[in-house]
């Protein structure tokens, strides 16, 4: 549908697009079109095949070859923790967790283990997520071999009517959900939401079934409990199954009509009710605090009356973009006083939309507040919202925000053959839970594209009226400290209503072009071909190098990134200290004159980015485009190397936001045990400076900062630089002439340097006490120093995989000890060569002892005996699909091609990956866990104050 083409990160600009040419038609045309197609259904898109069975399932089929041999299959049961008796609570999350551990054809732990032995990892593949009022449940699977693709239904079969519930089960299952309780609900966010929800939720059901649940509960239910919520809702008419893959529809719906069409239709079923939030006149207040708050934060929202409307209809979708624009303009605004000089919030946003629960839409305002003044962010909302009320928009604003519009939807239609299978569940889920309408983004795109040009300010500029009532209105606010009281935020909103200060907004004109003059081309001296990999490489007359590989993945999309050896390594240590908190955030002034705020007016319509970085070894930037705005990101590269703009307000307002970000972040036990372990193995470093201070940002020499920035990108013919996608190779030599081999450039080259620095390694301990609540953090380093070599580096990164494999098998499923155990294992060549491997988890406090020698256990295991064949064959296989799906991305081949040049090896060496992966043995596995893990590990716990 319109509203969901687009990812969630451009939510501002996704909601609608527009030709701009097309003259605005009138009040009286706008309402004649809308009367003519308010009943007219939104056509489904034809792609995608639908049916319901004669017991009530329903299915959604749909073939789609990107990625090759893969498919994406949900479960979704219309049916969550709202539904849950009282002595159920919990039950529902609880339920989705016991698809996992046992089922009639997939006895305890063989379901994770068979999904393992064919690549599909769970947790980052295998998955499943519980709401209020939906449980799904994730499945991709290969489809390189039929069994896999029968097993694959086999799984979802089981899952909605075959899971066992046996006792010894559900109470093993326990702890792992009350450690799922530890990590994600003892925590400030979570006492503090505790306390508004009723509020918020207007004392409604949903207050009481949050999806965790109550511990008491989970605890001591007896099985029948969950058996009898898994009867009752677990049945076909409240169940669809979604099949989007490469596969032939045939083949799916065959593979669901027998796996889901023998379930008798329940007889008498227990009735699936429908709840919402009730209106209330009065406006409620909620303020929160929690010492161990990491951000203060107010939430201005204004409900609406009636029940949310799914967008089924014409009408509807050209409302869609309607409300679109107003949130774009609107937030667009926002920008503008989050960039200022003293910005009231760190970050804003408005927008009208379903609140997620209880079938209700609700107008929303929301900031995160610099420093603690809640109330100064507050008033700043509402005055942008009473602007508005008072004086609409204008008609730049609106040009503007159909630019970006269009913009977004014409990248998405040109990118519609290349849309991975993933894309498109959603829609399906929403259709099936919500009765969204489906259709196609040729659809989407052509119809926004009609529409847009109809579109007028009056029709934007009256939507407020109708969001901002003195009804059903709530306010929460959080943070630290309480800074206010109801009585202020009440007298606020009154105040703000009747205020004479505030006067129409001013739209300053937006500058047509980046450039006066373009600079003087330069040429390309030489041109080489790496035939078997399809990379080019130019060397310019600048002395830059120009590597590119042209791509068919993305029709949408050319990734760029560029590298140079030295960064902030080439720096003094007292040059270092004293500039480094400025030294990337130097971009923030704006280039070519133009401040952030003018660059994005500028930009509006156009899709491309870049972002300069200066790291330890190196300096660089990487961004992106559509190939239709190929020019503006060579022209936003020219201008980063030769025209980033001087200014310590801009540079001011940045630590204003970044201190409110981090001020009160060490409060939190988590970050505090970070920044404590990192003190532990980096402090003997005269460079390290530990968790960014407010002092730190106050000290920091911005005029050192600019000096570096310039003098880091003043010689780009010691640069490399990189372009993968979709791109016309005429237009790309024609863009590197003009914008990067003009250049200015030296015959200087340089390198990083090594300051001989060495971070702790081998057997030591830390203990760091910090919070009340009873949880604690594990976190167990084996690094040091080595010499790089390809070959182990593989082998290091399949040990990580084993290690996790064995983490999830006995700390969670044999201990019942965590929930998400976590490793991570590489050997890097930077400024030195090194390994590392990091096992993590959280855990109660009377169990860290325990658990860290279990997971220690298990190295010494690998140590002396190697693994089994069969958990490094599950970590081949992983590796082989992971690789199989990477090499049709964009972003791997930058980062490889990129990594080769820097590091000096041989690109060509990703030929031989799978070769590589298949050769690997259990010798060689035990031989480096040898080698690299019998030194001894750094352990840092975190235990409460109280411990």
């Amino acid at each position: 549908m319109i509203k969901k083409i687009l990812p969630l990160v451009a939510f501002a600009a996704i909601m609608a697009c527009k030709s701009t040419q097309a003259p605005e038609s009138t009040t009286e045309t706008i309402t004649t079109v809308v009367k003519t197609v308010t009943e007219q259904l939104i056509p489904d898109d034809p792609a995608v095949k639908t049916g319901t069975l004669s017991n009530g399932l329903k299915y959604y089929i749909q073939n789609n070859g990107k990625p090759a041999d893969k498919i994406e299959l949900r479960l979704v049961v219309n049916a969550g923790s709202i539904l849950e008796d009282e002595d159920q609570q919990g039950l529902a999350h609880f339920m989705e967790h016991m698809c996992f551990n046992g089922t009639k054809n997939f006895q305890k732990n063989e379901l994770v283990d068979y999904l393992q032995s064919i690549g599909v990892k769970f947790g980052a593949h295998l998955n499943a997520y519980t709401g209020f009022d939906k449980t799904v449940y994730i499945l991709p699977i290969p489809t390189d071999d039929a069994e896999k693709l029968e097993k694959g239904f086999q799984i979802l079969e089981d899952w909605a009517f075959n899971a066992l519930l046996t006792d010894e089960e559900i109470n093993n299952e326990r702890g792992i959900i009350l450690e799922e309780y530890r990590s994600r609900e003892l925590n400030a966010n979570t006492r503090m939401r505790n306390n508004y929800f009723p509020k918020l939720l207007n004392h409604s059901r949903y207050v009481d079934r949050l999806p965790i649940g109550k511990t008491e509960i989970i605890k001591n239910f007896k099985p029948e409990a969950i058996r009898r919520f898994y009867k009752d809702w677990y049945r076909p008419d409240l169940m669809s199954v979604i099949a989007v893959g490469d596969v032939d529809v045939a083949t799916l719906e065959a593979k669901i009509k027998s796996h889901f069409g023998k379930q008798p239709k329940v007889e008498n079923p227990r009735d699936r009710d429908v709840y919402t939030i009730e209106n209330h006149n009065e406006t409620y207040v909620s303020i929160e605090s929690d010492k161990e708050a990491t951000g203060n934060q107010v939430q201005l929202m204004y409900f609406n009356d009636g029940s949310s409307t799914p967008e089924r209809t014409i009408a509807d979708a050209r409302n869609t973009l309607v409300e679109g624009l107003y949130s774009q303009m609107i937030n667009a605004r926002l920008g503008e006083l989050r960039n200022s000089p003293t910005p009231p919030f760190v970050y804003g946003y408005s927008r009208n939309s379903s609140v997620g629960v209880g079938n209700k839409d609700a107008y929303q305002s929301i900031a995160m507040v610099a420093g603690n003044d809640h109330l100064n962010a507050l008033k700043a909302l509402v005055e942008e919202n009473e602007r508005v009320k008072r004086f609409g928009f204008g008609n730049g604003e609106l040009e503007r925000a159909k630019k970006t519009f269009f913009a977004y939807y014409e990248k998405a239609f040109n990118n519609k053959d290349k849309m991975e299978s993933k894309e498109f569940v959603q829609a399906y889920i929403d259709n099936y839970l919500n009765n969204e309408s489906m259709q196609s983004v040729e659809w989407s795109y052509n119809f926004a594209k009609q529409q847009l040009p109809t579109i007028t300010l009056n029709e934007i500029n009256t939507l407020i009226k109708s969001y901002i009532k003195d009804t059903n209105r709530v306010i929460i606010i959080t943070g630290k400290e309480k800074t206010t009281t109801e009585e202020e935020v009440l007298a606020l909103l009154e105040t703000v209503k009747t205020s004479t200060e505030i006067k129409p907004y001013i739209d300053e004109t937006a500058q047509e072009s980046l450039f006066t003059n373009l600079p003087e081309k330069g040429t390309i001296t030489n041109e080489t071909s790496n035939d078997k990999l399809g990379i080019k490489t130019l060397t310019l007359s600048n002395g830059a190098k120009v590597t590119y590989k042209k791509t068919d993945f993305k029709n949408d999309e050319v990734l760029f990134s560029c590298q140079s050896y030295g960064g902030t390594s080439l720096m003094s240590t007292e040059n270092y200290l004293a500039s480094h908190l400025a030294i990337n955030a130097i971009t923030e002034a704006g280039i070519a004159g133009l401040n952030k705020n003018e660059l994005q007016k500028f930009m509006n319509g156009k899709i491309a980015n870049v972002r300069p970085f200066i790291g330890n070894n190196s300096e660089g930037m990487s961004g992106s485009a559509t190939p239709k705005d190929l020019e503006t990101l060579f022209q936003l590269i020219y201008l980063n190397f030769t025209a980033v703009n001087k200014d310590k307000t801009s540079f001011d307002s940045y630590a204003t936001k970044r201190k409110a970000m981090l001020g009160n972040l060490l409060a939190n036990p988590q970050y505090y045990f970070m920044n404590e372990f990192g003190k532990f193995q980096y402090s003997k470093n005269p460079r390290y400076t530990g968790f960014p201070t407010t002092e730190a940002y106050d000290a920091t020499n911005y005029n050192l900062a600019y000096d570096t920035f310039k003098e880091r990108f003043s010689n780009a013919g010691d640069f490399d630089f990189y372009f993968v996608g979709a791109i016309d190779e005429a237009k790309l030599k024609d863009f590197v002439t003009q914008y990067i081999a003009s250049l200015p450039a030296t015959s200087n080259r340089e390198n990083f340097k090594d300051s001989g620095f060495r971070p702790l390694s081998g057997s030591h301990t830390k203990t760091v006490l910090k919070g009340s609540d009873p949880k604690s953090q594990v976190s167990i380093i084996y690094k040091g120093e080595t010499t790089y070599d390809a070959k182990e580096a593989l082998a290091m990164k399949t040990l990580g995989e084993i290690l996790s494999i064995k983490m999830v098998e006995k700390l969670r499923e044999e201990a019942q000890g965590v929930y998400s155990p976590r490793v991570s294992a590489r050997m890097s060549d930077g400024i030195y060569d090194s390994f590392s491997l990091n096992i993590s988890f959280g855990c109660g406090p009377e169990n860290t002892e325990k658990l860290k020698t279990i997971a220690m256990q298990e190295v010494a295991n690998l140590i002396a005996n190697g693994p089994s064949e069969k958990d490094l064959n599950k970590a081949k296989e992983g590796h082989l699909v992971s690789r199989k799906e990477q090499l049709k991305k964009n972003r791997f081949w930058l980062s490889k091609i990129g990594d080769a040049d820097f590091d000096k090896k041989d690109i060509n060496k990703i030929l031989e990956f799978e070769s590589a992966v298949k050769a690997m043995t259990v010798k060689e596995i035990q031989d480096l866990a040898k080698k690299y893990l019998s030194k001894g590990a750094i352990v840092g716990t975190l235990l409460p104050e109280n411990s």
